[in-house]
């Protein structure tokens, strides 16, 4: 039986965290890994869906060319090029991270699925034992697949599935309204593969404020056939075709697809850890608890990190679960809470979908006083400039205070107003603090001053808003 300070079960970001964490207070550690190394990111993730959207948008610059007066010969889309890409740099992105796994001390690693025997003691299906003082869960998701999708057998596939493609498929059904199903419909859709993305519940990513949900579908939809609820009467398989019949508006419809690709949600991975063995209290689904600011559960010596832990399944909250949780366990009993970063989540659709810090459906649902700012980016100077004059954002303030609280948007470059506000948020700036940053002309941050000021106009430290005018441009 191996004997170890700290056992960390899966290297994946939060994994790899923990391990580095934990190495600070004790080198008798063991880093336990069941499956491939690689990141779910870097294999299946952030970074493949990343490398397709990136072909979808070149696609879409050649295209709207001629907006600028600029005459293009209509693209070609190579299929086999577009996906060679892809899997040639989705490769040289998993073997950075399996260097750096590699390059962790071979004594401190080992091969095998592991699953508790008891609170200390974990078996892998090598056969190998280990008894650890403390340990760390941080095995991951996986996707979630319904069971109607049962009826198409070998033609449902999950986004995981889309990266191993060596060409382009004719038709695809994408089943979700989530972060994967957007950015992976769309980026489809540019790239010649006929699409029709069916959501549920009336869902658009994470955004939970009507205006900008409502906006965010307006604009998806014009790109690609998509119903945020979708009222689908069947699902069935017909040779090598997934047929999808659905209604819309007052009719039926029935429509073939070549692939039916499920981004409905993942899952913790929890199945054959035993759980049940490790003396933790576990809900009806089979999970614990976990305090987000120690990555604790039930106060013991089992921490859980990463998207195992339920939380906020992005890479960056995923490295600082395996952080805090590796800290926590190598100084254990000394466990120390940790202020956690404002929460920021972005779809690489175009425009960007993105949210920061508190939602509007948290403000609503705590009774928050606050008040609203928002700018349509219509007539935004910059993004007209661009031709990429589609979005909306809304910023929320603290009435008592004017304390930046959190915004959604649908954006042109809104990756990059979403960090702006993050950094903003966190820093627990006020509008008026906000609105005393240098903001340059013409760039579409102008559309994000537009919204503050529209925002301190609603909390009443204005009286009214400037000129559309007042900066040169309208809408800056």
């Amino acid at each position: 039986m191996r004997e170890v300070d700290v056992a960390i079960i899966g290297a994946g970001t939060a994994g790899m965290g923990a391990y580095r964490a934990a190495l600070k207070h004790t080198d008798n550690i063991v880093l336990i890994e069941g499956g491939p190394y690689g990141t779910t990111c870097a294999r299946v993730g952030c970074m493949p869906s990343k490398l397709l959207i990136a072909a979808a948008e070149a696609e879409e610059a050649v295209r709207r060319a001629a907006g600028f007066g600029v005459l293009a010969t209509a693209p070609r889309i190579d299929g086999v090029e577009v996906m060679n890409r892809v899997r040639r740099e989705r490769d040289r992105f998993v073997g950075f991270v399996n260097e750096t796994v590699e390059g962790f001390d071979p004594s401190l690693r080992s091969k095998g699925c592991a699953r508790f025997e008891d609170p200390h003691t974990l078996r892998l299906d090598t056969e190998e034992v280990v008894h650890a003082a403390r340990i760390v869960v941080a095995t991951g998701s996986a996707s979630v697949i319904p069971k109607v999708f049962d009826a198409v057998g070998d033609r449902l596939i999950v986004n995981d599935d889309v990266f191993d493609w060596t060409d382009l498929p004719g038709a695809v059904a994408v089943f979700g309204g989530g972060v994967l199903g957007l950015e992976l419909a769309q980026a489809l859709n540019r790239l010649g593969v006929r699409v029709r993305l069916f959501g549920k519940g009336g869902g658009v990513g994470s955004l939970s404020d009507p205006s900008v949900r409502d906006a965010a579908a307006a604009i998806i939809g014009a790109d690609l056939p998509f119903d945020p609820d979708a009222d689908v009467q069947g699902i069935t398989r017909e040779g090598d075709t997934v047929v999808v019949s659905f209604r819309g508006g007052n009719a039926m419809h029935e429509e073939r697809f070549d692939w039916l690709l499920a981004a409905t949600g993942r899952a913790p991975v929890l199945d054959g850890l035993n759980l049940a063995a490790s003396g933790l209290t576990l809900d009806e689904r089979g999970a614990p608890k976990v305090d987000p600011l120690t990555m604790q559960v039930d106060g013991g010596h089992i921490f859980f990190a990463g998207d195992v832990a339920a939380r906020i399944p992005l890479l960056h909250e995923a490295a600082d679960d395996g952080r805090i949780a590796g800290d926590n366990a190598g100084r254990f009993p000394q466990v120390q809470t940790h202020r956690r970063r404002t929460p920021l989540g972005i779809v690489f659709t175009d425009p960007n979908i993105a949210t920061v810090g508190a939602s509007f459906a948290e403000l609503s649902e705590r009774s928050c006083d606050f008040a609203t700012g928002e700018v349509d980016f219509a007539d935004q100077g910059r993004a007209r400039v661009l031709r990429q004059n589609r979005g909306l954002l809304r910023v929320y303030g603290e009435r008592a205070t004017g304390r930046l609280l959190g915004a959604e948007m649908v954006a042109p470059r809104g990756e990059h107003l979403a960090h702006l506000l993050a950094w903003a948020v966190q820093a627990d700036m006020d509008v008026e603090t906000a609105l005393e940053m240098p903001f340059y002309h013409p760039v579409i941050e102008e559309g994000l001053r537009t919204a503050l000021r529209n925002l301190s106009v609603n909390l009443g430290r204005r009286t009214e808003n400037p000129p559309r005018s007042i900066d040169c441009g309208p809408g800056a």
